[in-house]
């Protein structure tokens, strides 16, 4: 079998596994099947109970990444049990839209430090944490979204937070480059239908939009997103550094569809 990749016997880290829709779960499955061993990194012992039967006889390890003694903690535990991680999954990200979606101007600090600690500053925290495990040339991969310059009422205050995340991979890069080949980049998928998305209020709407305005009628499919994902992990895509990957499915190339004008017009 050909192992075109690279990426059979090599170690990775991926964190944010919720269930069988999720991203990070499509990313390590797919990492299990080219022979990889996958280490997970769930949120609480609730989750950690929840997925018990998904990831049963898998390295399954808590972090919180709110507190740092977690993440200093994961280090230790991960280090008991491998020498050498060669890339990590970041798919974490939160937003407290408890008190249902306001204009953005209305966001309060308390939700928007707290979004970008969980979503964007942990990327930083995880990474220096393992910068000692990591191989010289190990691939750091997050996850982003497709554009942050479109102002979506549905997304909330995320999308800065977003752009956060995507800019700290260039700082990431260059301050690593310093005594490491470690690359960190991103996958920016357009609206994914996973159980994090459905409960941003209003998401549903924006993705049966989505499936009108992709030139082939069918929104991105999280196995999609996955598969660039793969990519990033894996040495065939050594060139690229610090970089957030599209994929979208040519959605934005088309807001201003024939159709969905028509109709618009029409109404």
């Amino acid at each position: 079998m050909s192992d075109f990749l690279q990426l059979a016997g090599k170690t990775f880290v991926v964190t944010g596994v919720a269930n069988r829709k999720s991203i990070a779960w499509k990313i390590a499955e797919m990492l299990e099947g080219e022979g990889a061993k996958v280490v997970y990194v769930v949120r609480s012992e609730a989750r950690k109970e929840s997925l018990a039967k998904l990831l049963a006889d898998r390295e399954v390890h808590v972090c919180d990444v709110e507190r740092e003694e977690e993440i200093a903690a994961l280090t230790d535990k991960i280090a008991a049990n491998h020498q050498v991680i060669n890339g990590l999954v970041h798919s974490i990200a939160f937003a407290d839209y408890s008190e249902g979606m306001r204009p953005f101007h209305e966001t309060t600090k308390k939700q928007f430090l707290q979004a970008v600690d969980i979503s964007c500053f942990s990327l930083v925290a995880l990474s220096n944490a393992l910068k000692d495990l990591f191989a010289h040339d190990a691939s750091v991969v997050t996850i982003s979204i497709s554009t942050t310059r479109m102002a979506s009422e549905n997304y909330g205050f995320m999308a800065p937070i977003k752009a956060a995340l995507d800019s700290s991979l260039a700082f990431l890069a260059k301050s690593f480059s310093q005594f490491s080949h470690v690359r960190f980049n991103a996958v920016g998928p357009s609206l994914l239908k996973t159980s994090a998305s459905a409960g941003i209020p209003g998401y549903v709407d924006a993705y049966l939009f989505a499936e009108q305005a992709i030139p082939r009628k069918k929104a991105l499919q999280t196995d999609e997103a996955a598969s660039v994902a793969i990519f990033l992990l894996s040495p065939r895509s050594s060139g690229i550094q610090a970089q957030n990957l599209v994929v979208d499915a040519g959605m934005s190339i088309n807001y201003f569809d024939r159709d969905i004008i028509e109709r618009t017009m029409n109404k």
